[in-house]
């Protein structure tokens, strides 16, 4: 399988990044599987930027299976995350519009192939963001932006994770967390596995 792994944390003694992210590319590397990474905080993004959207585009377009990883910050993720979400999944590229009426239409996805993981931290606990927001952060992400690039589907909803607290928590919280990430990858090589033996017993 071929993985590519996102990350929008500019800091990376952050748990998103030397955690969560290090982990995800650590149990692919183990299996030597094929890795490209997207570091939307270290790689060039000032304007004008349309080698490194193409570049990126390329990078979508190759992988089988996509690992998205921020922080949340005012409720949206990071400010370079929405921007990548913008300006790559661009309809034309990631989806396009079929008109039902003359004002009406809906978005046909084109990048329904690819196997996507989400990972968002949160400074805050799961009681307010779940009740009184309504989950609004998962809910924006998944139904605003996944379905209409990925399709609907329910793994989106069951493969966007939310860890809470993050800051607060105890170091032993944030290894549980960590536990949860590895076994998630671990999981999916083995389907990587799995699939390509099926592949291979068919020829």
């Amino acid at each position: 399988m071929k993985n590519l792994v996102v990350i929008g944390h500019p800091d990376k003694n952050s748990f998103c990044y030397s955690g969560i992210f290090k982990t995800i590319c650590n149990e692919i590397s183990a299996k030597k599987e094929q890795l490209e990474i997207i570091d939307l905080y270290r790689d060039p993004f000032t304007r004008p930027r349309e080698k490194v959207i193409k570049r990126y585009k390329e990078l979508v377009t190759w992988c089988d299976r996509i690992y998205i990883v921020s922080p949340v910050w005012w409720f949206r993720l990071t400010p370079r995350m929405e921007i990548f979400f913008d300006e790559v999944f661009e309809p034309g590229f990631a989806y396009k519009f079929v008109n039902i009426t003359k004002t009406y239409a809906y978005p046909v996805p084109f990048l329904k192939s690819k196997k996507v993981r989400t990972y968002v931290t949160h400074g805050a606990p799961a009681l307010p963001v779940l009740t009184l927001y309504v989950n609004s952060v998962k809910l924006r992400l998944v139904m605003g932006v996944y379905t209409f690039v990925f399709g609907w589907r329910l793994s989106l909803f069951t493969k966007t994770k939310q860890f809470w607290s993050v800051p607060f928590v105890s170091d032993k919280k944030r290894k549980k967390y960590l536990r949860t990430v590895q076994k998630d990858i671990q999981r999916d090589l083995r389907q990587s596995i799995k699939s390509q033996k099926e592949v291979l017993s068919s020829l």
